[in-house]
């Protein structure tokens, strides 16, 4: 079985800097992650077509995320930061881009279906993990530097948006 065509790079940097506009757009003036979140799930979903799901999962508890607003089939309710690419990109507070989850030991198959996936943790301005971003595809190797770059750019957005990170300063 085949995933979902994934369009060149061209195409990618066009369609999230479209998202990136609409996110800032929608966003302005919210302060409410789940409003954000969802906000930004929607948006990314369209955007990004060949993500199967799309959403995030935010800290419950120390060393344990809980599922958030997202776009897509069902996803696991609970991941501890010990288990899956969520919990270790939540764990050492970094993106996390898995070309071939079959590879991935650490891989929670959440869906039979996802061949890749990219995880973006959400820093708040201590450094600490506050949620991840999360986006799967059906297609293998489907997340490259192009969308490791924007979606960084999009958590930043939303850390911003929700005061985990204070707005950038003026000229920045």
């Amino acid at each position: 079985m085949t995933g979902p065509a994934v369009p060149c790079a061209v195409d990618k940097e066009r369609a999230y800097l479209h998202a990136i506009d609409a996110i800032e757009s929608l966003t302005a003036g919210e302060d409410d992650e789940v409003a954000v979140m969802a906000t930004v799930a929607c948006e990314l979903r369209v955007a990004v077509p060949y993500a199967s799901w799309v959403g995030f999962y935010r800290v419950f508890a120390p060393g344990l995320l809980k599922i958030g607003p997202y776009q897509g089939g069902h996803g696991c309710l609970t991941i501890p930061f010990d288990r899956g690419v969520c919990g270790a990109a939540a764990r050492l507070r970094a993106t996390q881009v898995v070309p071939d989850v079959r590879l991935a030991v650490h891989h929670i198959a959440c869906s039979s279906a996802t061949l890749s996936e990219i995880v973006v943790p959400l820093l708040d301005a201590a450094g600490e993990t506050r949620a991840v971003l999360d986006l799967d595809s059906e297609a293998p190797a489907a997340f490259d530097a192009v969308d490791r770059f924007r979606l960084e750019q999009v958590c930043e957005l939303v850390a911003r948006r929700i005061g985990w990170l204070p707005p950038p300063e003026e000229g920045a």
